[in-house]
């Protein structure tokens, strides 16, 4: 990449939707510069059978078999699983806190009582009254014991692996102990932007080499150890003692176990892994989930930025590459990091596989640091979003996958095993391999009122977006159902053998959860201003509007409310944007109640069930935030804003313990403005000098639960 003319703050161009360019070129590489990588010409809302079906009722709650980490709640039992595990070592490593029980509660359909806050475009976060919040961790806070302090004008990669990374994504909070008083943070660190990181930044090609390493090290992952405060909703690091727990994830250092079918495969092999077994580094996490057992998945996004050379990598090996976003006409695509200069590995004319070994999901476990984090490639590859686990009526754990890409595919794992419930050493050693082996699918969808969907957003005459869905199987262990694929080939261009099947092509499925109390799943399509335009997929009824600024949210009914069935109802309860326009939709609700939501990112859920949504890219003008509303009983639809981030963030995770009385959100790259530099800087959150991506902490002043 060439020098660029620094800009003042705030003169910097939106480019791509309602993201800033330099957020763009960061976060993603520029990816709308590029073309879009699916140029399949499969159906876009496939014929299913059955598919006038009206949109189902109210899941029952308590039919699942889904399992949470209780913060002082009792341990719940689920459907055991069969299998043996060998004898428990010496030290055997089982969290303390097993108590993975559904919350109390009961599904929430009661009205949330917060007032919502206005949208604004202050620099600094914004809560209700009646709300608090402080600052859990920021950037460059020590997490290894011993960690030097932060100095931004002498920082190295040495240091950096014990600070705390970089534009923090996905947040997960898992209990030490059965009274909820200490607790484990686990973070994503997705990708590193140089302008706000070094002072005195004039280009990328200008870094030096130690600081590309710094970057590197700013990737990946942090563990670190949480206490309560004073018995309050907020929580804190803690600073001294031990922390063994504490760890942090590197794209620097830190090795990877490959497993499952693809590991080992021709695909997958390299000069300095031939066997094809151990990855160095995580790349671009993004979105994660807590499993059932006490670990946390990660999602690694868009890898492609990361990789130069493509131009001169093998011809048979470049329309997989180009699948996947690799330019594989130019050595330096617009918007690559050049990591070659620091790692000779991301040049794909030395080391063409290199890339096939990003892009899965990554599960770490936080409370045993000595073990090697997991790439599972029964998952599929692809630019994951995140992924989010839940326990089948049947007993085996079901992953709900999102491919975050203009028109890519939505995805569901069912695995070969089941969950063993239990605080054993051999129930956790069995659950440990879940993920390891199963069935992949990719959905096609259909809707009920397909000729009248013009794209504009109106709805059809039975008053609803929603239709019927199958779920289609790509691979079962080692058996391919793709035609010309095996199962390794399946597992590694995941995105091919979509676009084989004929999967519904989605406005940027990102991520993905089922509800623990119904079930039901609830999926964020963030935006695709792409869509209709001239030789692109016009809009269809679970994408309904073309040049799709705001985004919608899908929730998908598996039949049978079981979460393995391979057919399913789907609805489109809320479709974003300014409710004063009518192509809004929010499950019927008054739109002159609720609040105005655009492009959300990631969803969460509370204690009793109330549906939680992040937002990335305000295409209104706000800052980004965290919204919430029930989606049972009479107020399903009702949105309120929980809370806004600074100037220039993204508002990430969230996550709302099981007691309700914490939400954190990972507030993201602050102040990534055009122009902005770390001498010139559009936001000075948190702190007053220049902007730090940071967690934080919000909880109710009186004690109460979070919302109601």
């Amino acid at each position: 990449m060439s020098d660029r003319p620094r800009l003042l703050p705030l003169l910097g161009a939106t480019r791509h939707g309602s993201r800033d360019a330099m957020t763009c070129l960061y976060r993603c590489g520029n990816a709308c510069d590029h073309p879009v990588p699916n140029t399949s010409d499969n159906p876009y809302l496939g014929e299913i059978v059955d598919a006038e079906v009206s949109r189902r009722g109210v899941v029952r709650a308590g039919a699942v078999g889904a399992l949470v980490l209780g913060f002082g709640g009792a341990t719940v039992g689920a459907l055991a699983g069969a299998g043996a595990a060998s004898a428990a070592p010496a030290n055997p490593v089982v969290p303390e806190a097993a108590g993975f029980g559904r919350p109390a509660g009961g599904v929430g359909s009661g009205a949330l009582t917060f007032r919502p806050i206005p949208p604004n475009k202050l620099d600094t976060l914004v809560v209700p009254n009646g709300y608090d919040h402080s600052v859990v961790i920021r950037w460059g806070d020590p997490v290894v014991p011993g960690a030097p302090e932060f100095d931004l004008h002498a920082q190295s990669a040495a240091k950096q692996a014990k600070q705390f990374g970089y534009n923090n994504d996905f947040v997960g909070v898992l209990p030490l102990d059965k009274r909820g008083r200490r607790a484990l943070l686990v973070v994503n660190h997705e990708y590193t932007n140089e302008d706000l990181m070094f002072p005195g930044f004039t280009s990328l090609d200008a870094l030096t080499v130690e600081q590309v390493k710094v970057s590197m090290a700013a990737h990946g992952m942090s563990v670190v150890e949480l206490e309560r405060v004073d018995g309050t909703g907020q929580w804190r690091p803690v600073e001294g003692g031990r922390r063994p727990y504490n760890r942090r994830v590197t794209a620097l250092a830190t090795k990877f176990e490959l497993t499952g079918p693809a590991a080992g495969s021709a695909s997958l092999r390299t000069a300095a892994d031939p066997k094809g077994r151990t990855v160095v580094g995580t790349l671009n996490n993004c979105a994660g989930g807590v499993t059932p057992w006490g670990t946390v998945l990660s999602g690694e996004e868009n890898f492609n930025q990361y990789f130069v050379g493509g131009d001169t990598a093998p011809e048979e090996l470049k329309p997989k590459l180009a699948r996947y976003g690799i330019n594989i006409t130019e050595r330096y695509p617009n918007g690559n990091r050049k990591w070659d200069r620091a790692d000779e590995r991301f040049d794909l004319a030395k080391h063409p596989n290199e890339a096939n070994r990003f892009g899965w999901v990554v599960e770490i476990d936080p409370f045993d640091p000595e073990s090697r984090p997991r790439k599972h490639t029964a998952l599929g590859r692809f630019k994951h979003e995140g992924a989010n686990v839940i326990v089948a009526r049947s007993g085996h754990v079901v992953a709900y996958m999102g491919d975050d890409e203009r028109f890519d595919y939505l995805y569901k794992f069912v695995s070969d095993k089941k969950f063993m419930a239990g605080d054993s050493w051999v129930a956790r050693k069995h659950n440990l391999t879940l993920l390891e082996s199963g069935t992949l699918y990719v959905a096609q969808l259909e809707g009920n009122s397909a000729a009248e969907i013009d794209g504009s957003g109106k709805l059809p005459a039975d008053g609803a977006f929603n239709g019927r869905g199958r779920w289609i199987k790509l691979v079962s262990g080692n058996r391919s159902y793709v035609d010309g694929m095996t199962a390794a080939d399946v597992l590694t261009f995941t995105r091919l053998a979509g676009d084989k099947v004929g999967a519904t092509k989605m406005d940027r499925p990102e991520d993905v959860e089922p509800s623990r109390l119904t079930g039901k799943v609830y999926l964020a399509l963030t935006n695709n201003t792409d869509r209709g335009k001239a030789g692109k997929a016009p809009a269809d009824e679970a994408n309904p509007r073309n040049l799709n600024k705001h985004g919608q949210i899908l929730e998908l009914v598996e039949d049978g409310n079981n979460n393995a069935a391979e057919t399913f109802a789907w609805s489109l309860p809320i479709v974003c944007g300014d409710p004063t326009d009518p192509s809004t939709h929010f499950a019927g609700y008054d739109r002159t109640k609720v609040s105005p939501i655009s492009c959300p990112d990631n969803v969460a859920f509370d204690a009793t069930g109330n549906l939680w949504i992040s937002t990335d890219g305000n295409a209104l003008g706000s800052n980004d935030g965290l919204f919430a509303t029930a989606v049972e009983g009479p107020e399903r639809g009702h949105l309120k804003q929980f809370l806004t981030v600074p100037l220039g963030a993204e508002a990430c995770g969230p996550f709302i313990t099981d007691d309700n009385r914490s939400v954190f959100v990972a507030v993201q790259h602050p102040g990534e403005l055009t122009g902005a530099t770390v001498e010139n800087p559009v936001s000075t959150w948190p702190d007053g000098d220049h902007a730090k991506p940071g967690v934080v902490v919000t909880w109710r002043l009186d004690g109460g639960p979070i919302g109601s």
